[in-house]
């Protein structure tokens, strides 16, 4: 008996035929869109999460999101994981390191089922405003480096320049540059991605700066927080409730950031003319 051959690996973006009206007039042609997927998370056969993503770096995704929801500590807490590819979506197979499963466990129970989007289905308002480790960090940065860490992220935009639907998330360091960046549909994903390339690089997040082209929502910082990152630069305005947890975890929390200027709204000494 033959295997069933694998299911192609998804395309994270795809042209579809269009009619565009143009001063008045119709045109038939095509754009660019974003797929979108379900990526289903497993651990040790257990289902835990479904989100819906766009299907490119999986793997990044997987370890980001298991980080973040403190499921694990650091990538080597997973033992093995493997991505399956079926004809209606994406699996993620991890497998955790014995002393895991117990965080595993109680982590689960506080999910009431399919989860889409960061807080969403979570079984608890305790679960929901959970406690993250304070950043802390003598790092300086000058309004100059926040500039030039919002730039730096545009040119890595691919997908988002073809469709103009994906939020993107990159980590700047002074010294490095732009070290990495990823892309999803959802901005939640986008930041569980980085999140996880940062981690299997091994890459220290003290003196950076995550940038996020999406608004600030408290798990936004709740991730930035589990990551280590002391500021968080946005493009967009955040939430009253996002500022009291940065606040409390130590982030320096810079929204509104355009090439013109930007506001600082906690933690301001960071940022130094």
């Amino acid at each position: 008996m033959f295997d069933a051959p694998l299911e192609p690996a998804p395309r994270p973006i795809i042209s579809v035929a269009s009619v565009a009206c143009r001063d008045g007039h119709l045109m038939p042609g095509r754009r660019m869109v974003p797929e979108e997927t379900a990526v289903s998370l497993t651990y040790n056969k257990a289902s835990f999460a479904v989100m819906m993503a766009t299907p490119s770096d999986i793997e990044d995704f997987a370890i980001g999101f298991s980080l973040t929801e403190g499921i694990i500590r650091a990538p080597e807490d997973i033992q093995e994981i493997e991505i399956v590819r079926h004809p209606r979506g994406i699996e993620a197979r991890m497998w955790l390191a014995v002393d895991r499963l117990d965080a595993f466990d109680q982590r689960r129970r506080h999910l009431a089922g399919v989860v889409g989007c960061g807080l969403c289905g979570l079984e608890s308002l305790e679960a929901a405003m959970r406690e993250v480790p304070r950043v802390k960090t003598d790092a300086k940065l000058t309004p100059a480096m926040i500039a030039e860490a919002l730039a730096a992220l545009m040119p890595a935009q691919t997908l988002h320049r073809e469709t103009s639907a994906l939020h993107a998330a990159g980590f700047w360091h002074p010294a490095r540059g732009l070290v990495v960046a990823r892309e999803d549909i959802g901005r939640h994903n986008a930041l569980d991605k980085l999140v996880g390339a940062l981690a299997r690089e091994h890459q220290n997040p003290d003196g950076g700066v995550v940038v996020l082209t999406s608004r600030v929502s408290v798990e936004m910082v709740q991730k930035a927080a589990i990551l280590g990152a002391p500021v968080l630069v946005a493009v967009s305005a955040p939430s009253a409730l996002a500022l009291r947890s940065a606040e409390a975890a130590g982030i320096t929390l810079v929204a509104i950031a355009r090439r013109d200027g930007f506001e600082t709204f906690t933690h301001t000494g960071r940022i130094r003319a």
